[in-house]
């Protein structure tokens, strides 16, 4: 059965003493557990057990015997909790968004390892050095109320306007993958981090404040509560089958066209993992050609197989949703240098 713990609460008491114990020695006892321990971003966890994780996991566990235990949270706070436990290890496998996952590899908190698939996932969307690689493509977006709101802005200028005055909301930069997204696109857009901060801290006069989790804005947005958030396509396409007020949009520079660009769910299996042999087997499992079959179907994303090309309903949708808008692909490499730099410019610019 899968374990779900929501958000980054402590582990079960079992768990933390089980790991505990093995972690540090490298026992046999704790690589013969028939459990896998999963850190990940959020988004891919169905709110209402209908999601990719859902079905994978239930899945994974019936052919292998093997229990999933599942922390979600921000992708820079899954990051954070394996660096803290980098001595006493209690995850096996850790799914975060870029850049994130970039800096889970740079921190040392990753092992190389290529799942049976990983093949057919492009050079872009896996790591180099083997150590992560992509289980199901995403794209960066923003979600609106369409009940409150019918027409979807278009520019980054008009979510200035003063009737967006505490209806508008992102997650925190340098704690979500979504909304650290928020400041790679509007540097993108604006060109360079000066006029992006400078639109940034005009923008401060209409957001509600901070958010660790971007899935938490999505119901928000559906009741009227705001009207606008940042989002991603996969997590918000996903919530819209129980939420009918979500509409999903692509901003622009003013003059430009809607851009956006992938931000991929990426797992990695984590260094010195209590239960590497049964993360390695996940990470197969999560790209074999049935489960990617299922993260259009189920999910709402998009496979990280090139060679998976589904037809199904959603799959459809999806691409329809995608026409016209430009994918840009950013300098990841510098951004994960860098990346401490733009947080701190943000928070300068915006007072956070």
């Amino acid at each position: 059965m899968l374990t779900y713990a929501k958000p980054v609460a402590a582990l079960t008491g079992a768990l933390l003493l089980t790991t505990g114990l093995t972690a540090c020695t490298g026992t046999s006892a704790a690589s013969d557990e028939k459990v896998v321990t999963v850190y990940s971003a959020d988004g891919l966890k169905g709110e209402k057990g209908d999601g990719w994780y859902d079905r994978v996991f239930e899945d994974f566990e019936k052919q292998t015997g093997i229990e999933v235990k599942y922390v979600e949270g921000g992708s820079g706070e899954m990051v954070q909790r394996a660096a803290r436990e980098k001595r006493n290890t209690q995850a096996d496998v850790l799914v975060t968004l870029p850049p994130f996952i970039q800096q889970a590899g740079s921190k040392g908190l990753l092992q190389p390892y290529a799942p049976k698939g990983s093949d057919r996932v492009n050079g872009a969307d896996k790591a180099a050095d083997g150590s992560w690689t992509s289980v199901v493509n995403n794209y960066f977006g923003f979600i609106h109320n369409t009940k409150e709101l019918p027409k979807a802005p278009t520019t980054w200028e008009e979510l200035l306007d003063p009737k967006f005055e505490n209806k508008l909301q992102y997650s925190t930069p340098g704690v979500a993958g979504d909304g650290t997204a928020v400041v790679i696109k509007a540097m993108h857009d604006f060109g360079g981090q000066e006029p992006a901060m400078a639109y940034l801290k005009k923008l401060q006069a209409n957001n509600v404040g901070p958010s660790s989790s971007t899935s938490k804005l999505a119901p928000k947005v559906d009741k009227g509560e705001i009207l606008v958030a940042n989002g991603d396509v996969q997590m918000n396409f996903a919530q819209a089958k129980s939420m009918p007020h979500l509409g999903i949009w692509f901003p622009a520079k003013r003059g430009g066209k809607p851009t956006t660009f992938a931000l991929p769910y990426a797992a990695g299996l984590v260094k010195d993992a209590p239960h590497a042999g049964n993360g390695r087997k996940l990470l197969d499992f999560m790209l074999s050609e049935q489960a990617q079959r299922q993260v259009s179907a189920v999910g709402g994303g998009f496979p990280a197989r090139a060679d998976v090309r589904p037809t199904d309903a959603n799959a459809v949708a999806l691409a329809k949703l995608m026409e016209g808008v430009d994918v840009f692909e950013p300098d990841w490499a510098d951004i994960d240098k860098n990346l401490t730099s733009y947080i701190d410019a943000w928070k300068s610019a915006t007072g956070s």
